[in-house]
C-alpha cells in the first residue's frame, strides 16, 4: 500500500494537534470550573438532581480527558471518553435542563474526529500513534 503524500500527512497531523489542543482547553476550563464549585456549575448540577458528587465526577473526568488528549499515546482513548461525556451532556441538555444541545454536539464531533485520527494504532494493537 503506498504511503500518503507527505504534505497531506503533515496537514492531518497539524489539524489533529489543533483539535487536541482545543479539546484540552475547553475541557480543562470546564472541568476546573466544576471542581472549584463555580456557582453556575453548582446550580446546574442541582437542577440535574443527581447530587453534587456528579459535578465532581464529571469535572475530574473532563480534566483527565483534557490531559489525556495531549498525550499521543492516550489521545484516542481520552477523546473517546470525552465524546462519551458529551453524549451524556447532550442528553441531559435535551431531557433535563431544556438547554441547547449544540455545544456538546460540536465537542462530541471534535472528540470523535480526534479519536478517529488516532484509530490506526488502536486497531493494530499499539498505543503509539503514528505521525504524532
Amino acid at each position: 500500500m503506498p504511503s500518503e503524500p507527505r504534505p497531506r500527512r503533515r496537514v492531518v497531523t497539524v489539524l489533529t494537534w489543533l483539535g487536541r489542543a482545543l479539546l484540552a482547553l475547553v475541557f480543562l476550563g470546564a472541568g476546573v470550573s466544576k471542581l472549584v464549585g463555580e456557582p453556575a456549575m453548582v446550580t446546574m448540577f442541582a437542577d440535574i438532581g443527581a447530587g453534587q458528587w456528579l459535578r465532581y465526577a464529571v469535572g475530574a473526568l473532563e480534566v483527565l480527558g483534557a490531559v489525556g488528549v495531549l498525550v499521543p499515546r492516550t489521545s484516542p482513548l481520552a477523546a473517546v471518553g470525552l465524546a462519551l461525556l458529551m453524549v451524556g451532556a447532550t442528553a441531559t441538555n435535551l431531557t433535563v435542563l431544556g438547554a441547547s444541545p449544540w455545544l456538546p454536539l460540536l465537542l462530541l464531533v471534535l472528540a470523535g474526529l480526534v479519536a478517529w485520527a488516532g484509530r490506526k494504532p488502536l486497531l493494530h494493537g499499539s498505543l503509539t500513534p503514528t505521525g504524532s
